[in-house]
């Protein structure tokens, strides 16, 4: 009675062991579980757990089907799967089911699912491959500094990318953001005296997050963009005030409470107006000072014109800029 080859797959990307309880029954009956190699991620899990598995090593996809089939014909055989996805083996598989004439039972178990986010292991991992000996000299070259004009830049295009509407172009350049965080904190690892990792940079956001959201989180009662706006500042605030004083920095943390506090100077002023102009207004501090006669105080009433009829003034000055250079194009034409 021909036997069964069950073709297991799943993420690479879980912990060790993390196989649905099926996949495991299924190894725990197979007479033989075979796989590429012994540092396949999914091969080490079932390893790992104290089950025999025999390595094939590199075999040609339609080689690697005869020997499966062969071997499934008088047994339960199962094959975890590599890391690749074992590129042609299930069309392989196929031609051989074709072939025989009472070819064993088939089948494609999934042991394993990735879960949301878990392609950000991968960058993890490229990024570690490429600072590490022998990966790229230039990436093992970089520092923080070195690598803040691309931080700067990326961010750029990533908001111009969103600006174009052009859904392929704004996934590429939100990759290239994440690039820089994740090549940032990987560079930190090295500090000699004060490293950390993209866990460390992970986990200081989620608690931010939380700290911040407590009407999601806590007890919290703001219930409308503007009470959640006023609640963040005010947590913003009570942190600042919790952390020492660093007169060195400016637009450091610690005993700085003014409007400009924590807006770095490199920002646009366009942006960083907006900022100071919505930071008065939660002050309760009532409307800005009438303007004094000078272009500067025109300008910071115009933001805050802007921002109580609810537009963005940043954005709506680069759409004159554009449409500014489309009659100039047209004018040319």
């Amino acid at each position: 009675m021909p036997g069964r080859l069950t073709l297991l797959v799943g993420s690479p990307r879980i912990a060790p062991g993390l196989f649905t309880r099926v996949a495991w029954q299924t190894l725990d009956a197979a007479t033989v579980v075979l796989a590429r190699e012994a540092d396949e991620p999914l091969a080490d899990a079932v390893l790992q757990a104290g089950l025999e598995v025999t390595h094939l090593g590199e075999v040609s996809a339609p080689a690697l089907a005869r020997d499966l089939m062969d071997r499934a014909a008088t047994a339960d055989v199962v094959w975890v799967a590599s890391a690749d996805g074992d590129p042609g083996l299930t069309d392989a598989v196929a031609s051989e089911v074709s072939r025989l004439g009472e070819p064993p039972e088939v089948e494609v178990l999934v042991a394993s699912w990735d879960v949301p986010g878990s392609r950000l292991l991968d960058v993890v991992a490229v990024m570690d491959r490429l600072r590490s000996p022998g990966g790229c000299p230039w990436d093992a070259e970089q520092t923080h500094e070195s690598l803040v004009k691309y931080l700067i830049e990326e961010s750029h295009e990533a908001a111009e990318a969103i600006e174009s509407g052009d859904r392929d172009h704004v996934r590429e350049e939100l990759g290239d953001v994440l690039l820089q965080v994740a090549f940032q904190s990987r560079v930190a690892q090295e500090h000699a005296s004060e490293p950390f990792d993209i866990d460390d940079v992970a986990g200081t956001l989620v608690e931010k997050l939380v700290r911040r959201h407590p009407h999601v989180f806590s007890d919290g009662d703001a219930s409308t963009p503007a009470e959640v706006e006023a609640t963040w500042e005010q947590i913003k605030a009570a942190e600042r005030a919790a952390k020492p004083a660093d007169p060195g920095h400016p637009g450091g943390e610690g005993g700085h409470e003014g409007l400009l506090h924590g807006i770095p100077r490199s920002l646009p002023s366009l942006l960083a107006a907006e900022k100071v102009v919505a930071r008065w207004e939660r002050g309760g501090r009532g409307s800005l000072p009438e303007p004094d006669g000078g272009i500067g105080a025109e300008l910071l009433a115009l933001v805050a014109r802007a921002r109580a009829l609810g537009v963005d003034a940043d954005a709506e000055l680069r759409r004159a800029l554009h449409n500014l250079d489309a009659e100039a194009r047209a004018d040319r034409t």
